[in-house]
């Protein structure tokens, strides 16, 4: 299982959301680029990029910092918040140098476009499936849909999507850990073939372990994000890494 740190951009700085509010920010580091260094130098093999300007304006707001992560680190970056259309992943992907583009709000909204994109770029694009109660949530969290995230999910099973990246918005950044209910869900997603990492909530080494456990009957659980945790010092990455090692 791969262990993925999280680095969330919010006008240049390194930041973490509770529940996706942008009203209950905590600003870990005016240096993305030393955090996203710190991480690689731990025995990060990914970084998980998040651009909350983009996933609110609709277009990728932060992108010279995204630059300098990419360029400072010697591990794939994927990005997630405000890849809206086919210029901006491929510039994202080709220019920008990241490896993954994540794309949730659009995969809802043009099912075909998402399609399109992932055969375009084949195991080079995530779907990122954002839930309150198993249901999909868009655009940065404001709206939640009428649209179950097994659902989504399964109208793209049996094409190159590089993961699913699921996230319960109700336990991001409350360091409460990963519910009954989550897992559930990540195991109903892997079981329809597709790759899934676990972001959200995971706040302990325990978390860790139960995704394991969890991965011995669902080996489509491919990794974890781990975000706040990380930086509250809940989790020590290198330590994390680790125990999955073993």
């Amino acid at each position: 299982m791969e262990l993925i740190p999280a680095i969330d951009l919010r006008a240049g700085r390194c930041v973490r959301l509770r529940q996706g509010d942008y009203n209950q920010e905590t600003i870990f580091n005016d240096d993305p680029v030393e955090v996203a260094r710190e991480w690689a130098k731990q025995g990060a093999t990914r970084i998980h990029l998040v651009d909350l300007d983009g996933a609110r304006a609709g277009s990728v707001q932060n992108g010279d910092v995204i630059r300098k992560i990419v360029e400072a680190v010697d591990v794939p970056c994927q990005l997630g918040g405000g890849l809206r259309d086919t210029e901006t992943v491929m510039h994202i992907l080709n220019d920008v140098g990241v490896e993954r583009a994540i794309i949730g709000t659009q995969a809802l909204k043009q099912p075909d476009w998402f399609r399109e994109i992932v055969q375009e770029a084949p195991g080079r694009v995530a779907l990122g499936v954002d839930a309150k109660d198993s249901m999909v949530a868009t655009a940065g969290w404001l709206e939640v849909s009428k649209t179950s995230a097994i659902d989504l999910a399964g109208q793209f099973a049996g094409l190159p999507v590089a993961a699913v990246i699921y996230t319960n918005i109700a336990n991001d950044g409350m360091m409460q850990g990963v519910d009954e209910s989550t897992m559930q869900d990540m195991a109903n997603l892997a079981d329809l073939g597709l790759p899934v990492i676990a972001s959200g909530g995971v706040t302990t080494t325990k978390d860790i372990e139960n995704l394991l456990a969890l991965q011995q009957k669902h080996s489509g659980i491919v990794g974890a994000i781990i975000g706040r945790a990380l930086y509250e010092g809940t989790i020590k990455l290198n330590d994390a890494i680790q125990l999955v090692q073993q």
